[in-house]
């Protein structure tokens, strides 16, 4: 009996050091496993990481090489920019813009805006700035300027009839002209030549304005000579059309960028400095107007 005691005794001992080995190793498998698992974890967040690092990197580097250049526009300005035949926005100020973009590498976008809303786009960051037969004169603190780049000055535009060819003439006469554009501004500081109108009116652009004209719904338009010597030109009654010799303002063209953007109007600054010594303002000027209009470096 002792000895079948003893026997069972140490089978039951064998059996429980068994089970305690069992135990050890298995809790010793799953600590390697979790270990293993936590390296593998950490590998793929540093993978992640660096993959981050990587694209922000790109990201850095290609707006460094490039961006975009987004001109703010009047649509319905020929010359300065509108809508050609093609659909395309084309004008002279736009192919000076793009020009510009180009050697500076950046893509250009030009945006049409309503021109009363034109410092909203400005400020909002939607244009990077307004260049589209844009009047200095009277706006000098208004924006960050570019040196001007054209002369210009604001005229009336009658029909050949009308038997208008003075400022005297029109007095008792319904004269239009663009809303908040220089022309409006020179009429609003000439009371007195304003005040001897039947009515001083506005629209939107003067195409409206030359087909109002054309109607006999108005007896003039007040506008720039550029604009308007472009306009006559291109009608197919341009005949019937004259500008008084007399000016309401003499005036400059410049591109206008949000207060204290300094860095960008130097660059195009330097752009069109440049143009105009390589020949490719004047160019550029004589396919639009048939002879140089640009005074950068003159």
């Amino acid at each position: 009996m002792k000895k079948l005691g003893s026997m069972l005794l140490m089978g039951v001992m064998v059996m429980s050091l068994a089970g305690c080995g069992s135990q050890s190793t298995g809790a010793t498998t799953s600590e390697t496993t979790t270990e293993a698992a936590k390296d593998t974890s950490a590998e793929d967040t540093s993978a992640k990481n660096q993959e981050a690092d990587e694209a922000a990197t790109e990201d850095a580097d290609s707006q460094e090489a490039g961006g975009s250049f987004t001109v703010g526009f009047d649509q319905d300005f020929p010359p300065m920019g509108f809508v050609g035949d093609n659909g395309e926005y084309t004008g002279f100020d736009l192919d000076l813009a793009k020009e510009v973009a180009g050697r500076l590498g950046l893509e250009f976008v030009p945006q049409p805006i309503a021109w009363d809303a034109k410092d909203m786009e400005l400020n909002s960051g939607t244009i990077d700035c307004i260049w589209n037969g844009f009047t200095i004169n009277g706006r000098e603190d208004d924006y960050t300027w570019s040196e001007p780049y054209m002369d210009n000055s604001q005229v009336f535009v009658v029909t050949a009839d009308s038997g208008i060819s003075s400022f005297a003439d029109l007095a008792g006469k319904i004269v239009e002209v663009q809303a908040d554009s220089s022309a409006e501004a020179a009429l609003k500081e000439n009371a007195e030549l304003t005040g001897s109108f039947k009515t001083l009116q506005t629209t939107p652009d003067y195409n409206t304005a030359f087909m109002d004209l054309e109607m006999g719904a108005v007896d003039a338009i007040a506008m720039d000579v550029i604009v308007a010597g472009y306009q006559i030109e291109q009608r197919d009654d341009g005949d019937q059309y004259v500008i008084l010799d007399e000016t309401l303002a003499s005036e400059k063209y410049g591109i206008g960028f949000k207060k204290g953007n300094e860095e960008l109007r130097d660059k195009v600054q330097a752009t069109l400095e440049e143009m105009a010594a390589d020949g490719t303002l004047e160019k550029i000027s004589d396919e639009w107007f048939g002879r140089d209009v640009t005074i950068i470096g003159k």
